[in-house]
């Protein structure tokens, strides 16, 4: 390994290229959905440029005709070798919270800001660059090196589930999307709806990701006093926007890391149960509060292998004729999901709630014996002198959605979580870092 596989040639085309990708605001955008763009023109503009990155370089490029997923291959053989990433992200939110333009690409101090440069622009820009620099230095693939790009991996996955149907299986691969060292485990992931009557003395309309806890919750309704004494009482933090209301402020984090963050729309929710009387709003001030885990409402879910249920209530409407939120729940692997959601029924039906499915995933394990698996773990380590041992994940990535597949990287461990955060960014040295990992992994793998 005493050979420089990546050099700066290298760092410099894949900054250049995540660069070009953040330009391309790329959020589920069903106003501009058509025949050709089904997640709407800016996910469309984004899949056209990285198979346009891809294509300058030398790979092979497909892109589906109907908008749903594209490819950019290099090699030849029978066999595939998946690395499968998404250029969809998600909303980048109040452009004011930013420090810089979350759509313009800023490197500053050694780290590279912008919406998707953690998740998964940069991570899917780091992997491309890593094999094109074998290219440089002279090696042949033994296989087909296939980049899958899906586009609406924020959302319900139809791109990648279009793939699947339409292209042939990949015999072994990974998906950047995660952290080193390895997930050769993922929990299952239900996104649903809780639904029940509506009211007239309160209208609410707070829409977020089903995967992002929300930071920020605004208020300028009816007992504006009454709900900013509740909130005073609880302890709950919120900015008073004096005559526009108020905003109670949160912690934003991934859903599969609710119990870290700060559910701003629950808090919100359980101040206005103390001062609106209603059964509803009561599931969030008397039944669920603010537990992240679920225990309130379905009891201690967990298992040895992968740890704890984990709920995260990321949006609340309220109007005259119904109450709608959304759940999202990453469920413990052993865990049974269809007696799961039968709990969830049981325990939200007192508080006049239905449940309403909208997607499941099922949960991915790739045993840690496998070929894949101890390459890539070896590669890690080699490199890094960590002995970290593969993980488990509340996450929930492409790599479940292909054969013989797991998430590698590309954050490493110790890097601050910025994904689905204002002022997403990357520290360059960390993404170099990662470019090393994976030239040396697919040079292990797919060359002989």
């Amino acid at each position: 390994m005493s050979e420089k596989l990546v050099t700066e040639t290298e760092q410099n085309a894949a900054v250049e290229g995540l660069k070009r990708l953040v330009s391309k605001p790329s959020a589920n955008d069903p106003q501009t959905v058509s025949k050709t763009t089904p997640f709407g023109q800016g996910i469309d503009d984004a899949l056209t440029e990285v198979l346009k990155i891809a294509e300058e370089n030398g790979f092979k490029t497909f892109k589906d005709p109907e908008g749903h997923y594209g490819y950019a291959e290099i090699g030849s053989g029978d066999k595939i070798f998946g690395i499968i990433g998404h250029v969809d992200v998600v909303p980048a939110g109040d452009p004011n919270d930013w420090d810089t333009d979350p759509f313009h690409a800023t490197v500053k101090d050694g780290y590279i800001y912008g919406r998707g440069t953690q998740d998964d622009k940069g991570p899917s820009m780091a992997a491309m660059f890593a094999v094109k620099a074998l290219v440089d230095r002279g090696y042949k693939f033994n296989c087909r090196i296939r980049f899958i790009f899906g586009t609406d991996e924020e959302t319900l996955w139809r791109g990648i589930a279009v793939y699947n149907e339409k292209e042939s299986p990949i015999d072994f691969g990974i998906a950047p999307d995660a952290e080193f060292p390895l997930i050769y485990a993922e929990k299952g992931l239900e996104q649903s709806y809780l639904v029940g009557p509506g009211m007239d003395e309160l209208s609410l309309e707070l829409e977020n990701a089903f995967n992002a806890v929300p930071a920020k919750a605004p208020y300028n309704g009816p007992k504006l006093a009454e709900v900013k004494a509740s909130l005073d009482k609880h302890g709950f933090e919120y900015e008073d926007h004096g005559s526009d209301g108020i905003t109670v402020v949160g912690k934003a984090v991934h859903a599969m890391n609710a119990p870290q963050g700060t559910n701003a729309v629950l808090r919100l929710a359980i101040a206005l149960d103390d001062v609106f009387p209603n059964k509803v709003l009561d599931f969030f001030g008397k039944k669920f509060k603010e537990d992240a885990t679920g225990t309130n409402l379905l009891g201690d879910v967990e298992d040895e292998a992968s740890g704890h249920l984990t709920v995260n209530i990321s949006s609340l409407k309220i109007t005259k004729d119904e109450t709608r939120m959304q759940v999202d729940m990453r469920i413990p692997v052993t865990v049974d999901h269809d007696e799961l959601i039968e709990q969830l029924k049981k325990a939200a039906e007192p508080y006049g709630l239905h449940y309403e499915a909208f997607d499941y995933v099922a949960p991915l394990y790739v045993p840690t014996d496998s070929h894949l698996v101890k390459t890539l773990m070896a590669t890690y380590k080699d490199l890094t002198g960590d002995d970290t041992q593969p993980q488990i994940s509340g996450g929930a990535t492409f790599a479940r959605t292909m054969n013989n597949c797991v998430a590698y990287g590309a954050m490493l461990p110790g890097t601050p979580d910025f994904m689905h955060q204002v002022n997403e960014n990357w520290e360059l040295k960390s993404m170099f870092k990662a470019m090393d990992i994976y030239a040396e992994a697919i040079k292990r793998l797919c060359v002989d």
